[in-house]
């Protein structure tokens, strides 16, 4: 006799076979299977929660294998269907053929009061399992919504380990259980400027704006740097009021990627994440946090904005390695950790934005009211501090400008243009490559490959003279030269227009030509 269960593990996790057999023998149980801690101490919280249930726990020997055995197992989701299993096994509950058991899946942690409590990757684990033709749940009570995201009606909620055992006896029984009463609603649309701020609050930094706007509608990385004071982070995060919502398809993936992280409570009360994900770690966090890992891999941070943003304020204060660490899952994709039983591969399609002083004392462009200079650091202090980008990660931001702070005239200037106006903008021209990307895999211009761009970026006589001269001017890479037309392609898209013009071309550069010097800032516009 077995029940299905689930184990986060990467970004799929691994469906489980827990078997219960009960010999004669000194009473007790045997957890085989690779099971770490927190599943061996299942022993006694199982135990516990029989008899505080009112059930007799079987005075024999328990053996509990977890399948696939050579797979380490850890996390207490699997104390409810441990349980099951051995209520099975004891004739506590009706047995049936092993391919009725096949059929469904468990998931649940237990108290020693039998209460359940909910566990993280339930959307994770109906996704895993509806793929291998399971088709029916039993889940904890709080995570009822998240299960009627794809699960629908064929799923149950319980709320102790009584409720689940009469779930299962009935279904056994009568061939169905008891539903929850949920359904999955269609993702809650986006609304720009809601909860995020608005663009029109922010004076002055049209350049600043307009770079955030083509960053959220082609999906480009870019930096920002300048004095403190100048609205760096305060525009950057308001990059969600104007970012595109996701589809219905891009919506389930970024929710089981949170599931999986272990967050069961949804912005939209247990409904699909329906906008673009938006990710701010602090500078203090370490590798593990921003690129996944653990003991049991768990997703980080760019694989919480997947299919969204990563903003590093501060960038620079960030560890060197974790900031260096970026540049392979940026190209990829993916992020791939690994270990000893082989690579675990995580999503991670998101675009980066940075945020820096030019210095480390951040007066580095400053001046006072006679025009003196008030940096405090040295060139080898600024240089130290500038070389923790690093010239490879740098090479793949497409987008770098420098920011002073507005000056006197321009606060007192009425409201700019609103984040509503500039998110329907964004959105059309996402609409026109999701048209123009159908069926390839690709979301945004960020991500054509070489062959694309040649396809969907020519250039007239006049704007390729331009570009190459430009291009030629800045010393641009392979990448950066590719990058920029991707970037003019955006810009094109926002203006609806069908080719890329000279204007575009220029306009691509313009926000190329800074980042490579922190003495940029000098040359910037408020």
């Amino acid at each position: 006799m077995f029940i299905n269960t689930y184990a986060p593990y990467g970004a799929d996790g691994i469906i489980i076979r827990v078997e219960a057999d009960i010999r004669r023998g000194i009473p007790g149980i045997d957890i085989t299977g690779l099971a770490q801690e927190a599943v061996r101490e299942a022993r006694e919280r199982v135990r516990a929660a029989f008899r505080n249930s009112g059930f007799v726990f079987p005075q024999d020997r328990v053996l509990i294998n977890l399948a696939p055995a050579g797979l380490r197992k850890d996390g207490a989701a699997l104390d409810l269907p441990i349980a099951l299993a051995v209520m099975i096994a004891a004739g506590i509950i009706p047995h049936s053929d092993d391919r009725d058991s096949g059929e469904l899946l468990v998931m649940g942690e237990l108290e020693l009061s039998g209460r359940i409590r909910p566990v993280r990757g339930v959307l994770a684990a109906s996704a895993a399992a509806l793929k291998l033709g399971i088709r029916e749940f039993i889940v904890p009570a709080e995570n009822a919504r998240e299960a009627a995201i794809l699960a629908h009606s064929h799923f149950a909620a319980a709320a102790t380990l009584t409720e689940a055992a009469h779930i299962l006896a009935l279904r056994r029984e009568t061939g169905s259980f008891p539903l929850a009463g949920l359904t999955a609603g269609p993702p809650a649309a986006g609304s720009a400027g809601t909860g995020w701020g608005d663009f029109a609050e922010v004076r002055g930094q049209e350049r600043y704006k307009r770079a955030l706007e083509i960053a959220a509608a082609g999906g480009h990385n870019l930096l920002v740097f300048g004095p403190p004071g100048a609205g760096k982070t305060m525009l950057a995060r308001r990059l969600p009021s104007i970012m595109a919502p996701l589809t219905p398809e891009e919506a389930v993936e970024v929710t089981r990627l949170h599931s999986l992280a272990g967050r069961t409570i949804f912005e939209s009360e247990g409904r699909l994440i329906s906008h673009p994900p938006f990710r701010s770690p602090h500078h203090s966090a370490s590798a593990e946090g921003i690129l996944g890992g653990g003991k049991t891999v768990r997703p980080g941070e760019i694989s919480l904005a997947h299919f969204g943003a990563l903003f590093l304020d501060e960038a620079p204060e960030f560890r060197k390695n974790v900031i260096q660490s970026l540049r392979e899952p940026l190209e990829d994709r993916v992020m791939t950790i690994s270990r000893a039983d082989g690579p675990v591969r995580l999503p991670a399609d998101f675009q980066l934005i940075l945020a820096a002083n030019p210095c480390p004392c951040g007066r580095l462009g400053i001046r006072s009211g006679q025009g003196v200079q008030g940096c405090f650091c040295s060139a080898e202090e600024i240089r130290r501090y500038w070389r923790k980008f690093g010239a490879a990660l740098l090479d793949r931001v497409e987008l770098r400008l420098a920011v002073s702070p507005p000056e006197l005239g321009q606060m007192t200037k009425p409201d700019g243009e609103k984040s509503a106006d500039i998110a329907r903008r964004v959105l059309r021209a996402v609409e026109i490559q999701r048209e123009r990307f159908k069926k390839t895999g690709i979301r945004r211009n960020v991500r054509m490959s070489t062959g694309m761009i040649d396809r969907f970026c020519p250039l007239s006589a006049n704007a390729e003279t331009a570009f190459h001269t430009a291009a030629e001017k800045l010393g641009l890479s392979g990448r950066a030269y590719h990058g920029a037309l991707r970037v003019a392609r955006t810009i094109a898209d926002l203006e609806g227009a069908d080719s890329i013009k000279t204007v575009h071309i220029l306009e691509a550069i313009q926000h190329r030509r800074q980042g490579d010097d922190p003495y940029d800032v000098f040359s910037a516009g408020g």
